[in-house]
């Protein structure tokens, strides 16, 4: 089989830091290649050189024979390469029809637009993907998932031969990820190669024809997804073996309730009713609208409650804000760590300690700035904060290293109850298994925890039992016994 893609040793330094060391990579016309790699590992910088945003300190691009020694991104859209990227690159203030006609009007010099002409390059491109939907519609008015197939579609008009999808699946549920992958399938069988960038074990195999690690910006190993396994997988995107047998050392008790919930509504939910325990982990998924992040909301004082009672180790309690849920003992770690969680021009002390600057005050209400850095360096430390220096911006950090000072600050409250929605979105192999280990961690000390995901894996990995939720409602409660792929998959659907 003919390579579509062969770039060979790319070298890509910034500053006095080297994003990539020599990189080779080598792509299959008609295969799914997935490039996989924790956060760091130079994914991003040889996808920006392949599509010709960074110029290449060293190394050379092969596209479908064609050797560029530099690539532009006209040469590289002319070569058929189109990369979707996590946001998708579109105009959400219009319409599905412009968003597609757009390029290629730009592309033509055409000083003026003809609407029907706009319509059929749209539906031209909807056609190749059997995609349905509202052409005239708003794209911010549209899902996720429809966004994502515009951006597919917009690239086919660009006779695209090897589409990039960077981290495609980051915001979708099950049922559209299957949908996509659908589509993949279709694209490989109309001659289109996938570069598939993902971290998402059961998504890479499932997907992929073949694989290629990186770490610290050199190659790691590439071979056909048939020669890969979970373990290997694992240990090739870390450097780290990971222990099977943790369950046996965080033995613990449940013991007596913290947290019971009833018939509590607020907008996004109705009538759900829970009783949380010292020691235990709970889980809440289901599917994107299912009103699992509005709970979340509701019981740590982002949202008000139009209904239902709430009570703290037997205590009625009703938050007016997140400040006071804080005081009374719950915590939350949101969903979107970049503009919900953190301050990212500030420093890591900064983002850790801003929860705890009453409680470090002095009588006269002077914040010490040696207690604020010795308490920052305390959760650096139990935390596993990978960094030089705690004095750096938060927004140096990985995403992994990020959600790690957002469950510090957290943490920093002294939470009775702590609720996570999404731990783990966006993070790697490596800092996903850390999260969950301190998770256990602390539930093994009494600490009472919600995990808000709709990850089955991570559900099944750390909850004690589960309450699943669909279109506000639960529609399913499960033991530890009955947390499975499938009970799961059935109680969301």
């Amino acid at each position: 089989m003919e390579n579509i893609l062969s770039v060979k040793q790319i070298k890509k330094s910034f500053g006095g830091v080297h994003a990539l060391k020599g990189v080779d990579l080598t792509i299959k016309k008609g295969e799914t290649h997935c490039l996989a790699g924790e956060n760091g590992c130079g994914k991003s910088t040889i996808i920006k050189v392949i599509s010709g945003f960074y110029k290449p300190d060293g190394g050379t691009i092969e596209v479908d024979g064609k050797v560029f020694p530099v690539m532009t991104p006209a040469e590289a859209i002319k070569a058929g390469i189109q990369v979707i990227y996590q946001d998708f690159s579109i105009f959400p203030n219009l319409t599905v029809i412009e968003n597609l006609a757009f390029n290629q009007v730009l592309a033509n010099k055409k000083k003026f637009v003809n609407r029907k002409e706009f319509r059929k390059i749209a539906e031209d491109a909807v056609r190749k993907i059997n995609f349905e939907v509202d052409l005239d519609a708003l794209v911010e008015t549209l899902p996720v998932a429809d966004k994502q197939l515009i951006a597919i579609s917009r690239a086919l008009l660009d006779n695209a031969k090897l589409i990039i999808m960077d981290e495609p699946t980051t915001a979708l549920t099950k049922k559209e990820v299957s949908r996509l992958f659908d589509i993949i399938a279709q694209l490989k069988k109309n001659g289109v190669t996938i570069l598939f960038v993902s971290h998402k074990l059961d998504e890479v195999f499932e997907i992929s024809d073949s694989i290629t690690i990186l770490r610290n910006g050199e190659n790691v190993i590439s071979c056909p997804a048939s020669e890969m396994d979970e373990e290997k997988f694992t240990y090739y995107m870390t450097g780290r073996h990971f222990d099977k047998t943790e369950e046996e050392v965080f033995e613990r008790k449940i013991g007596n309730p913290v947290l019971e919930v009833e018939n509590l509504s607020a907008p996004g939910f109705e009538n759900v009713s829970f009783t949380l325990h010292e020691g235990e982990i709970l889980g809440v998924t289901g599917q994107l609208g299912s009103g699992r992040t509005e709970l979340s909301m509701a019981l740590s004082g982002m949202l008000k409650p139009t209904a239902g009672v709430m009570r703290l180790e037997g205590k009625e309690i009703v938050f007016a804000s997140v400040n006071q849920a804080q005081k009374k003992g719950v915590s939350l770690v949101p969903e979107d760590r970049l503009t919900e969680g953190l301050f990212l021009p500030q420093s890591i002390i900064d983002n850790i300690t801003v929860t705890r600057l009453d409680d470090i005050a002095g009588a006269a209400g002077i914040v010490s700035r040696n207690k604020v850095i010795e308490e920052s360096a305390k959760w650096v430390k139990d935390i596993g904060v990978a960094t030089k220096n705690h004095e750096f911006p938060v927004s140096t950090l990985s995403g992994g290293n990020q959600q790690k000072v957002v469950l510090a600050k957290a943490l920093a409250t002294n939470p009775k109850v702590l609720i996570l929605n999404g731990p783990t979105v966006g993070v790697d192999i490596g800092a996903k298994y850390d999260i969950h280990h301190l998770l256990k961690e602390l539930a093994a000390q009494g600490m009472a925890i919600i995990v808000v995901s709709d990850d089955t894996a991570e559900v099944i990995a750390t909850c004690d039992r589960a309450i699943v939720m669909q279109a506000g409602k639960v529609t399913g409660k499960l033991t530890k016994e009955e947390l499975n792929t499938q009970n799961l998959a059935s109680a969301a659907d």
